[in-house]
């Protein structure tokens, strides 16, 4: 990918849409459109690095009711042109096609590998990963089981919502509400999975969700790790304008 003139990429993650509950979940929603619709005026690419939901199913054909404001905001700047990439999370775990098909928007459901110019990124939501959180990777194993997708779906969708959204709240394994404090970098598990990648491949930047923190830490020689934050309590982002990747914090 080559980076136009002017223009720059966008990486934000984690807004959690949905918690705690729908007039805060609405205010925030609305905020998060401020940004994306100020962003547009420059954006090459817009990546979304998971968890826009607090919980996401899609059945057939019934997707969860709410979020049409950031929904519809990124169906407008698709069909603008601005290809936007989304990253499954732990909380949209069980996405299927909907993103695809209505939204024009590509997902994954693992990391990818990014080179524009002479920049190589690798990005992903960051759940996983690393050689901590164990209990999380059962848990992520037991929901992305198909035979486990397969019996959720034959819940009515008004049980199966109800159902996932506590869990998403009161389960701290899917929730991650022990993800928000500084470890130490020696105990960020994404850190240590990120300088283990470094053995093997070179990156200038490894961007991540997932632990709600914004974090900026050198890897070593022309290498860093970033944290995305979220937009719960940070409201931060990521900003590349083709020479360097740097933090934000949007206050509009």
């Amino acid at each position: 990918m080559e980076l136009p003139k002017n223009k720059k990429i966008y990486f934000a993650s984690d807004n959690h849409l949905g918690l705690p509950d729908e007039k805060q979940s609405r205010e925030r929603e609305k905020f998060f459109v401020t940004w994306l619709e100020e962003v547009r005026k420059d954006a090459a690419a817009i990546y979304l690095l998971g968890d826009l939901f607090d919980f996401w199913f899609e059945y057939k054909t019934v997707v969860p009711k709410g979020f049409v404001r950031v929904l519809g905001k990124l169906a407008e700047l698709s069909d603008a042109g601005i290809p936007i990439t989304f990253f499954v999370g732990n909380h949209d775990l069980w996405m299927r096609d909907y993103f695809q098909r209505e939204l024009d928007i590509t997902v994954y459901h693992q990391p990818i590998t990014l080179t524009v110019g002479k920049t190589r990124f690798f990005i992903g939501h960051g759940d996983g990963l690393g050689p901590g959180d164990k209990g999380y990777k059962r848990m992520k194993n037991f929901f992305t089981n198909p035979l486990s997708r397969w019996l959720f779906r034959w819940l009515h969708p008004d049980w199966g919502v109800q159902l996932g959204q506590y869990l998403s709240k009161k389960n701290k394994l899917i929730s991650g509400e022990e993800d928000v404090k500084f470890m130490g970098e020696d105990k960020e598990w994404l850190v240590a999975y990120s300088k283990r990648k470094l053995q093997n491949e070179h990156f200038d930047y490894f961007i991540f969700g997932h632990r709600h923190l914004p974090l900026e830490i050198p890897l070593g020689e022309n290498s860093q790790y970033i944290n995305l934050g979220d937009w719960i309590t940070h409201n931060t982002y990521a900003q590349f304008d083709g020479n360097r990747l740097a933090l934000k914090t949007w206050k509009k």
